[in-house]
Parts: C-alpha cells; structure tokens; sequence
C-alpha cells in the first residue's frame, strides 16, 4: 500500500486533511474514524494517522474531490467544539506505529448481542486486511529530480507516478521502472520483448488454416457506414449516445502548450492508440469482452512501453510485429486490414476519432487495473482532440493511406519462415502422391491379367462342351462297330477336372469335330481318313494356341506400361501362365475318338 501526501489543519469545529490521492477512483474511499484513530483509504494508497485529540462520526462530516489536482479534502468534528489539537505540523509522529495485530473485529454488529455471533458470521476464509502495514513519509520530489526523469504520458508531460505505483501498475505496462529507462532503452526492450514473443508455429497454423481470418476479414465495423468528406457532414454522420454525452459533460476543458516534437508525438501515439483500437473492435466483431482492454493496451506500445514514435512508419512497424506476437489472430492481412480501417477513422473526422477514443475511455474505466492509462492518456486526448483543426486530421489520414508496410519491414523473417513451410508442404504432397500411384498401377495389371484369364476360361468352357459332345458321338458310333467302343471307354477312362488356376488348350468347335465323325464312319476304312482329320486338327489346334498367346503378349503389354516395376512380376507369371497354357490338357482328348482298324480288330480279338 502506498502512504498519500497529505496535510493538517483546523478550526474551532473541525479537523481539516488534505490527502493527495492522483490516478485513484472516486467511488472507492473508505473512512474510518474512532476516538484518536483516524484511517483513510482509496486504492492504492492508505493512510493511518493517531491525532493529538478525539473525533466524531455523527453525520457533520463532509468532503470535497478535486478531480484535476487528485487532492481530497475533508472536514471532520471534534468532538470538544474549541478543542486545540497540537503538533499537526509534526507529520512523522501522527503516523501510527507498527504494532500486533488484533483479532478483534474493527466494526461489530452490537444487534447480535455480543462480537462472537458477528465473528461466526464472517466468512472464516476471507483474508484480514491488515490495518498495521508499515508506513513511510512521503517525499515529494524536488522540481529538478522530476525534470531529470523520463518522461512519459500524454504529450510527455507526467513523470515520476511510476516510483510510486509501479507495484499497481506491473499489470498494465511490460516495462518494468520505467523512471529508470530513457525512450531509447525502453524501445529496445520492446524489440527484444517482441522478438521472443514470436510464435513460427502459431504464425504458420493461422497463415495454412485461415478460415477464422477470413470471416473476420469480411468484418464491417460501424465508421465503415462513414463517407470521409468535410467537417460537418462527418460530424453528422457520428452520434454519441447518453452515456458518452454524461462523459463528456465530466472532462474538464483545459488547453495544451505542446512544442513542436510533442505535436508530432501526440499525433503518432494517437493513430498507435486507433490502430490497436481497430483490431480489437475487428477481432470481437464489435462486441467487447472481458480481454478487450488487454487487447487494446497490448498492441499499442505506446500504453504497453510508454513508447514514443518519431515517423509513421514507426508506428505501423510497431503494431504489425505486436499483432504477429500477442492476440489470439495472427495474420498480416489482419495488419493490413486494420491500417485500412484507422484511415477510415481519420478521415471522417475529429467527431468519429472522438467517439473511438470516449469507447476506448470507457473499456478502461471498467477494468481494474487499466483505468489508469485514462489518467495519463485517453482523457487527455478526449479533450484535445476536440480542439485539433480538421485539415490537420484530413492530413494524417493522407500520410497514412500512402505509407506501405511490407512483411520485410517487420524485422522477423516471415518471408523466409513461408518460404520454408511452402517447401515442406510440397515436398509431402509429392510423397502422398506418390504412394497413392503404386496401387493404381497394380489394379490396372491385375484388370489386364484378369481380361486374360476370363478369355481362357471361356476356351475352357467351350472345350469341355466339345468333350461332352464327342463322348457322346463315340459312345453312338461304338454301338454300330459291335461293342468295340464300349471297351474303349473302359480302357481310357475320364481324367480329373481341372482346377481355375489352369488354362486348358483351346479346342476346336463341336460341329467341326461331329462333321470330322460323321465322315470317318462314312468311310470304309478308317485309317487313310483318320490321318487326315488328325492333320487338320492339329492344324487348327496350333492356330489357336498362337492367337492365344498373342493376347497375352499384349496384356502384358499394358501392364508394362503402367508400372515398370510391376513388368517384371507380371512377366514371369505370364510366362508361368503360357507355361500352364501348353501343358497336356486333362480332360479327354477329341483325337482319342477316332479309331484305326488296327484297333477295332484288336478289340475284337479282346472279346
């Protein structure tokens, strides 16, 4: 906690403080007044005080705020009225000495009967605060310590409120003792901050899977709606509804003597101020959320680092590495997008700068602790905008729309980083194809194969047909030769079926070979004809087995083609199948039905 500044005096009814509470909320003071024992707190600061005399609470009491100076003054009885209070003046004795603790509760509720009921009634896990913290006299320091310190806020002009609340306000900067660190340092700290920050990967999975940014990217945010022309009409165009009217109501009109260099800075700090205010309105889609004021103070180095920009280009360099580093969307259309949206900004008019500005007020008001980067810029720069020349406005809208931010400027390698990914993304979509052409190759082999062994079995279809048929002719024609076929049934019995894998020899027709009968039994002597027929048949059999072999050269053919590494597979099983192809077939043989003489007289001679 911190001890304020603050000073004594009286009258003959009451005591007078005068407590310095600056960058503090108006709605959080809390009083307690008992007897000697007077405290005071308004975070952060606390202030214990034991007086030379005794007070009263009985409603007389009274207080006064001063928003400008942060000096609350208040007015408390005495409780003798002409009661002269000495040694005011000795500040360091009224501080009230360390001492223990007490478990005694300060406010008891004497309705209950006894403090013991109101104990019970506490929540035993909430933690005391403890009323004896050491405290230590504030020194104010001397014009020229202030004028050697770094300078920071709104056109510079504050310096030293961080050697006092820099444990408040460690959530709300990065730079730690800012007091101790010139603009130079604390830029360099930044760039290094950046730096590690960086995420390739959470930069690469936002720049391949963009759908999210996308629909953010076809956002349309209110002053799109906004025509940029002459000052009246984008005051028209721009309304402020009753809360941001009563807030207005509350700033203070003052004026700003700015030299040439903070001229120059506050207008930089401003559009880095919009920028970060345009991504977060763009990222929510318009609708705030619980880490709106985190967004905005975090992409704004000057809220972040109390940075101070000397070019634009400075400041679109500044905003775009932020963006790439922090919030949840990282992409650079995301950066481009945003400077489109805060020259839409600049050029409507002071009246819609305003209105951004009294929203950002707003967002940090209502965040603790945030609020007091209101202090040191936004309400400063809701009051002075409200006196800029509109030409002045229309002029940095301008600058802006002209200047141009590469992915080169931001200093991290992205081009480089794209490049890298781009390759690997190639390189595996390569390698998937290139798995995925093997199988197809191999169905393709396995189609031709297939074509050529449904050829086969139809031959070996038609050729048991044909052995069907001219067992039944031999069994007719060994009928009218006296028997002598029956015993040559018996004697060449039928050979097992063969199995799918074979492929028998294709055979001639069943009409050919009933004709080749019809005329050896026409014959009277069957062995002359018998010669003939076995020659033609073999002629016709050769044939076949020629033209067969043809088609499956060409299957084998196409399938070479379609994979070389599959040719030499599919050529050894072709092989293997011709090899199949020209063994003995088991069924029955057509030639067998033929008889000589020779052997119908040995039949004979049998019998």
């Amino acid at each position: 906690m911190i001890t304020p500044a603050f000073d004594l005096s009286q009258d003959a009814e009451y005591l007078i403080l005068s407590i310095r509470v600056p960058y503090t909320r108006t709605s959080e003071f809390d009083l307690y007044i008992d007897g000697s024992d007077f405290k005071f707190y308004a975070k952060p600061y606390f202030l214990r005080l034991s007086l030379p005399g005794r007070i009263v609470e009985d409603g007389r009491e009274k207080a006064k705020f001063d928003i400008d100076k942060g000096l609350v003054t208040l007015w408390v009885p005495k409780e003798t009225a002409g009661e002269h209070f000495e040694g005011l003046q000795m500040l360091t004795s009224l501080l009230a000495p360390k001492g223990s603790r007490s478990a005694k509760p300060l406010i008891e509720d004497l309705s209950t009967g006894c403090s013991e009921a109101a104990g019970d009634d506490e929540d035993e896990d909430e933690e005391e605060f403890d009323w004896q913290v050491e405290q230590e006299v504030y020194k104010e320091s001397s014009e020229e310590e202030l004028r050697a310190l770094p300078k920071y806020g709104f056109g510079n002009r504050r310096s030293g409120v961080f050697a006092r609340l820099q444990e408040e306000l460690s959530d709300v900067t990065d730079i730690k003792n800012p007091e101790g660190k010139p603009a130079a340092e604390r830029r360099q700290a930044r760039l290094d901050a950046e730096a590690s920050a960086f995420s390739p990967d959470h930069y690469l999975a936002d720049l391949f899977e963009d759908e999210q940014i996308k629909r953010l990217l076809k956002f349309r945010p209110w002053w799109a709606k906004l025509s940029p022309s002459t000052e009246q009409e984008g005051e028209a165009a721009v309304s402020f509804n009753n809360g941001e009217k009563e807030q207005l109501r509350k700033f203070t009109n003052r004026s700003y003597l700015l030299d040439k260099t903070s001229r120059n800075q506050v207008w930089l700090s401003l559009v880095d101020i919009l920028l970060a205010y345009s991504y977060e309105v763009r990222s929510t889609e318009g609708e705030h959320n619980v880490e709106s004021a985190w967004t905005i103070r975090k992409l704004s180095g000057t809220l972040c680092w109390l940075e101070t920009y000397s070019s634009l280009q400075d400041v679109l360099v500044s905003f775009g590495r932020r963006v790439l580093c922090y919030p949840l969307y990282r992409h650079f259309s995301m950066v481009s997008a945003v400077v489109r949206d805060t020259t839409k900004i600049l050029q409507s008019g002071k009246a819609c700068v305003l209105k951004c500005l009294l929203d950002i007020h707003k967002v940090f008001r209502e965040n603790d602790p945030a609020y007091i980067l209101n202090d040191l810029y936004i309400t400063d720069y809701c009051i002075w905008i409200q006196r800029v020349k509109s030409n002045k406005m229309s002029a940095l809208a301008a600058t802006l729309q002209k200047t141009s931010l590469q992915k080169k400027d931001l200093g991290l390698a992205l081009e480089e980083l794209e490049q890298a990914a781009t390759m690997v993304a190639e390189e595996e979509e390569r390698e998937q194809g290139a798995s995925d052409c093997t199988p197809i190759s191999h169905s393709d082999c396995s189609s031709a194969s297939s074509d050529s062994t449904s050829d086969s079995s139809d031959d070996s279809e038609e050729s048991e047909a044909e052995g069907q048929g001219c067992n039944k002719s031999n069994q007719a024609g060994g009928g009218g030769g006296g028997g002598g076929g029956g015993e040559m049934s018996k004697d060449n019995p039928l050979q097992p079926q063969p199995s799918s894998a074979a492929c028998p020899i294709p055979q001639e027709p069943t009409s050919t070979l009933f004709s080749a009968e019809r005329k050896v039994d026409a014959l009277p002597s069957a062995s002359e004809g018998s010669r003939q027929l076995i020659q033609e048949l073999g002629e016709r059999v050769a044939e076949e087995l020629k033209i067969s072999q043809e088609c499956i050269y060409k299957a084998e053919r196409k399938c070479s083609q379609a994979n070389s590494a599959a040719t030499k597979t599919e050529a050894t099983s072709g092989r293997s199948s011709s090899g199949i192809l020209l063994e003995p077939s088991p069924r029955r043989n057509p030639l067998l039905i033929v008889q000589t003489q020779e052997d119908l007289d040995e039949s004979d001679f049998i019998c």
